[in-house]
């Protein structure tokens, strides 16, 4: 019982000193950004390596471009939302940006060679965790990132509609279809699925 009060007290101060942060920040205060960045940078990064497939050069470029764009328009959020959804937000856009480029590589335009055919056997591949990655590469774009914002990045449904600009029924029909796909795809690994 005596802890209860004690995790209060230490999340208000962390939240207080986090708004105080962002204040200080949006007056131009290089330091006190710097502490945002520092808090938020390793959910942005882990978001944008999700996105690029797990290119880490790729991630930390976007991520450096998301922060530099963030300071640029720090007086332009309003605080609707959480930083952090801001924040993944933006880091959103700069990869959907980098993906229209012209110079684009092959492997980004999803052509649908990288689903697995009907024969593919998970059980041959390395481990369930390079399978579930194919897998998530068989879905659809928009199912991928919605996986992705809820899943891996944790966001709540609504954090994660707002992020994609998504109504939040729209979002949620997209992370239906997808484990409906995933489910289909991963079932070799499901014991219970093995007669």
């Amino acid at each position: 019982m005596a802890h209860g009060p004690v995790v209060s007290d230490e999340s208000a101060r962390i939240e207080a000193q986090a708004a105080d942060r962002l204040a200080r920040a949006r007056r131009g205060d290089r330091r006190a950004f710097a502490h945002l960045v520092e808090a938020h940078q390793s959910r942005v990064r882990l978001q944008l390596r999700r996105l690029t497939r797990g290119d880490a050069a790729l991630a930390d470029d976007l991520a450096q471009e998301t922060f530099v764009q963030a300071w640029l328009h720090l007086a332009d959020f309003r605080g609707d939302a959480r930083l952090a959804t801001w924040l993944h937000r933006i880091a959103l856009t700069r990869f959907l940006q980098h993906a229209r480029r012209p110079q684009l590589p092959v492997e980004w335009q999803g052509d649908g060679d990288d689903v697995p055919d009907a024969g593919h056997d998970p059980r041959a591949a390395e481990g369930l965790g390079r399978d579930v990655e194919r897998a998530l590469q068989a879905l659809t774009e928009i199912q991928r990132l919605a996986v992705v914002h809820c899943f891996h990045l944790d966001l709540s449904h609504a954090e994660a509609a707002q992020v994609l600009g998504l109504p939040l029924g729209t979002l949620k029909s997209h992370l239906d279809r997808a484990k409906t796909r995933l489910r289909d795809l991963l079932q070799a690994w499901n014991p219970e699925s093995a007669t």
